[in-house]
């Protein structure tokens, strides 16, 4: 086996194993339709998602024009609940690319260049992780406003510390290797033997992380949005409409149920994924 057909048979193995898992397979598709909806949102939603009907306020479900009825303003929930996911989905990546951006920069240098520059990396690290990483989010948002871009800056800042230090570890393994040995033997300079040989045999581990990560910034933008630090009204979020929802429980249920039973879905499926990716790039998986 020739150095470029290994990690073609290494992803192969692993879609493998990943596509044997019905659970995980079936949650990346339903993953992949929430994206789609989210990117056809104002073709797949019935409404505006700030059109208000006041003739119909909290109708109930299978009301005409509105198949999963309105809030208390006369909004359609159903259109809502599909803006809302955008406002999640754009949220939740954005936040964990701008993680993933600073824990590959920090994770990169410091387990490469090592001595000095690795302990102050590490001990920046140390201290964003000794500090809550939701009230860091809270106070960010609190400074920056709410919005969009506040949000996605205040998770992916509050939330990259884990991956840095799983990408430090990889690069400490990987780093000791032959192929990198060679190459470095060869006159390559440490920025191409970080980008070129170290970081894609990181890229299994580095995307499991992710995949978990994704579920957990939809969690902090509802969980902000609870708090009334959201994105502004009327903009839809989850957390927003089943912190509203809540006030009318018993008398108009479906204005909680239907976007807390989609969260809950939308969690577990990326959730599953995570998951299954973990298991698919096991390197134990096939000794089992």
């Amino acid at each position: 086996m020739t150095e470029q057909e290994r990690p073609r048979g290494q992803w192969a193995r692993a879609w493998g194993r990943f596509r044997a898992n019905r659970l995980a397979l079936g949650s990346l598709v339903f993953c992949a339709l929430l994206v789609l909806a989210a990117l056809a949102a104002p073709l797949v939603a019935p409404h505006h998602y700030a059109e208000v009907d006041y003739t119909a306020r909290l109708a109930p479900i299978g009301a005409p024009g509105h198949p999963l009825g309105t809030d208390l303003l006369g909004r359609d929930i159903a259109s809502r609940l599909v803006y809302g996911l955008r406002t999640a989905l754009v949220v939740a990546f954005g936040a964990e690319l701008t993680a993933l951006v600073l824990a590959l920069l920090v994770g990169l240098v410091a387990g490469y260049r090592g001595g000095r520059v690795e302990q102050g990396l590490m001990g920046l690290t140390d201290v964003m992780y000794a500090f809550p990483s939701y009230l860091f989010a809270v106070v960010l948002v609190t400074v920056l406003g709410r919005s969009l871009f506040a949000l996605i800056l205040a998770i992916g800042i509050a939330s990259w510390v884990t991956q840095a230090r799983l990408v430090r570890a990889q690069v400490l393994t990987l780093k000791q290797r032959e192929y990198v040995e060679a190459a470095r033997a060869m006159g390559a300079r440490g920025t191409t033997i970080a980008v070129k040989y170290i970081l894609p045999n990181a890229i299994g581990p580095i995307l499991v992380t992710t995949s978990f990560a994704i579920p957990a910034a939809i969690s902090a933008e509802a969980g902000l949005a609870l708090l009334g630090l959201g994105v502004q009204p009327p903009t839809p979020s989850w957390g927003a409409m089943i912190t509203d929802g809540m006030r009318y429980l018993l008398a108009a249920p479906h204005v909680m149920v239907f976007p807390a039973t989609l969260f809950a879905l939308t969690l577990l499926a990326f959730t599953w994924v995570g998951d299954g990716l973990r298991d698919a790039f096991d390197p134990t998986a096939e000794q089992r």
